[in-house]
């Protein structure tokens, strides 16, 4: 699943293809990527006007329009793709042969971008402002903005009782971070991703901090090169499991202290920990 790191550098990659071009047409390949709005809907908001700039928040990434904005939020296997223009597009689109799937393509002034998620749990939609928008609304600090000091994360660790894991995939707290970083983080931290987050220290607190900015700094450098290449609707993120010290490394030895890692279910997901040196 995309967390900030991935998010990021698809924003950074994004933003000199699409700023400044004109949405021609949208087309919604596949209603289901807009839901709950209607295609119509999603078209009439975005069809006619200039996208001014690309912006991301935690895991959300949107398209700025004169009026208004396009939300874009890849969920678990969602990606951008760019055709040289729509002509190219429906050439391939959703086509057996060619095994290029495409839910909703908006039809620039130059190219063709294309919004793909064969699972369709990604999503599309459309606002009259940031601020309408819920789901950006809700979101907390993002994880690597200047906001996210270790004095602010500290007041939002001691007004919690959840566990750690749990706290630091609640997006309306820290926003961007997801199961894999949680897991790095906490391992780099060595902290237990069951404590209380009331319970850390403040001296912990920093510490935890300190390795979240680190990790999703290490993370968005390695997606940054090579970065994302739209035109391959092959391509995905290379080079991450390098970076990774204790996610998804069951019964593995840790890299720092050699007891086994573990594997444990917290709100649903898995968590990697060293049980011996995370206190």
């Amino acid at each position: 699943m995309p967390e900030l790191p991935e998010v990021e550098a698809v924003a950074r990659t994004l933003r000199p293809l699409v700023e400044r071009r004109k949405i021609r047409c949208v087309h919604v390949l596949h209603a289901i990527a807009t839901k709950p709005q209607n295609p119509s809907h999603v078209a009439r908001l975005a069809e006619g006007q200039r996208i001014q700039s690309v912006q991301r928040k935690g895991k959300y990434l949107w398209l700025q329009l004169e009026r208004g904005i396009v939300t874009l939020h890849f969920k678990l296997d969602g990606q951008l793709l760019w055709f040289s223009n729509a002509k190219k597009m429906f050439e391939v689109a959703n086509q057996q042969e060619s095994g290029v799937h495409v839910d909703v393509a908006f039809e620039l002034d130059k190219g063709a971008l294309g919004f793909a998620d064969g699972r369709h749990f990604g999503r599309v939609l459309v606002y009259e402002s940031e601020e309408t928008c819920p789901a950006i609304t809700r979101l907390g600090v993002d994880a690597i903005s200047p906001d996210f000091t270790p004095a602010h994360f500290a007041k939002l660790l001691a007004a919690s009782r959840r566990p750690l894991k749990e706290f630091l995939l609640d997006q309306t707290r820290v926003a961007g971070i997801g199961n894999i970083y949680s897991c790095e983080s906490l391992w780099h931290a060595k902290l237990d991703p069951r404590r209380r987050a009331n319970s850390v220290k403040p001296a912990e607190a920093r510490r935890l901090h300190k390795a979240i900015v680190s990790v999703l700094g290490r993370a968005l450098e390695c997606c940054l090169h090579p970065p994302p290449d739209f035109r391959d609707p092959e391509w995905w993120f290379q080079g991450l499991e390098k970076i990774l010290r204790v996610y998804d490394r069951e019964d593995k030895q840790c890299r720092r202290c050699r007891h086994l890692i573990k594997r444990i279910a917290q709100g649903g997901r898995s968590t990697y920990f060293c049980a011996h040196c995370q206190k």
